[in-house]
């Protein structure tokens, strides 16, 4: 997993609330479990409209995107971090996240940022005020800021996912740290239990 830590980048501005999976990465893409290639599948059916945000060339290469309550909601699917990633984005900030949307995210290395209702406003009313807005995510310091410096909004975050996010740990990640006792562990099993094996 690539490690988190502080991202620099182009906010994206999806005025819409109650965003579910079925949205975010339709079904008809779910077809892989590989990770990759469903960019292409990312808000597909909204973006057949021209007008659609992520159609706007001013938007080409953005990695934040800025969303309203409740997004990730519907069935959990696991692509939708994934189609999310693939596509160039890196974290979501909203007021809110559905459940298992925001514990997959996490377990893909993609930060979602609870910021209030009225923080999001802000942002949504600099992307509107200002082309290109970008914002600086610094999880160390659990702040958003814009690039200039002029204000900073602070996020809560779980010490143990920050860790993770951090340090680029993934469940398999976690588990690897401790391969030597692992391997020491099932060499002395293998050695009082061969029958076992």
């Amino acid at each position: 997993m690539v490690k988190f830590t502080v991202l620099n980048g182009v906010v994206v501005p999806l005025d819409r609330a109650n965003v579910d999976t079925d949205q975010i990465i339709p079904k008809q893409y779910l077809a892989s479990i590989k990770r990759t290639g469903f960019g292409e599948g990312l808000f597909a059916e909204w973006r057949k409209d021209r007008e659609f945000v992520l159609n706007q060339p001013r938007f080409k290469g953005a990695t934040i995107l800025l969303a309203r309550k409740n997004f990730g909601c519907g069935s959990s699917r696991e692509h939708a971090p994934w189609a999310l990633m693939d596509y160039g984005f890196r974290c979501v900030i909203a007021p809110s996240f559905a459940d298992i949307f925001f514990t997959n995210s996490f377990k893909n290395g993609f930060l979602p940022v609870v910021l209030r209702e009225d923080e999001v406003d802000r942002l949504f009313h600099e992307c509107a005020a200002f082309p290109g807005f970008r914002v600086v995510v610094d999880l160390d310091k659990q702040t958003v800021a814009p690039t200039d410096g002029s204000f900073a909004m602070r996020f809560e975050i779980d010490p143990f996912r920050k860790y993770c996010l951090l340090n680029g740990l993934d469940e398999i990640g976690l588990t690897l740290r401790h391969a030597d006792k692992i391997r020491a562990f099932e060499t002395q099993r293998k050695a009082q239990h061969p029958w076992y094996f």
